[in-house]
């Protein structure tokens, strides 16, 4: 009996397991139900063909400060443009400054490869991206 037991744990732990899934809590940010796309040889996205560059968007229904998108170089990241580590106010906007993202609130400084920011709680809330040629879809 204990081995069926065993047997069982370790089958719901190996299948039980989404690579895709991964958590996005954040007591400071709402959890938005939303989807956008993107055609990168359009000109406001234009910056997201390029390695090391992001742009800001306003998805309707999406994040109150728009979501921050970026080319990594190796594929695309998504990021709330609320401040991680902020109750949502006038201040809590996160503006984009080369790879990273600066809250006006803390000066905190948010890596847009990792989403991290050393001595802060809170990364970054991320999305997901998917690729299709020239199009991305941003999504929750």
């Amino acid at each position: 009996m204990k081995k069926l037991l065993l047997l069982l744990s370790i089958a719901l732990f190996t299948f039980g397991c989404n690579k895709d899934k991964f958590n996005n809590n954040n007591p400071y940010l709402p959890n938005y139900s939303f989807s956008m796309d993107v055609n990168k040889t359009l000109p406001p996205y234009d910056q997201l063909n390029f390695s090391g560059q992001g742009i800001k968007a306003y998805p309707t229904n999406g994040p109150l400060r728009g979501v921050i998108i970026f080319n990594t170089g190796s594929g695309y990241t998504a990021f709330d443009g609320s401040c991680p580590n902020q109750n949502i106010t006038s201040c809590s906007v996160l503006t984009i400054t080369g790879g990273n993202a600066k809250c006006s609130c803390d000066n905190a400084s948010y890596s847009l490869f990792t989403g991290q920011c050393p001595g802060k709680e809170y990364p970054l809330k991320q999305y997901r991206v998917d690729v299709n040629g020239d199009a991305l879809r941003v999504y929750n």
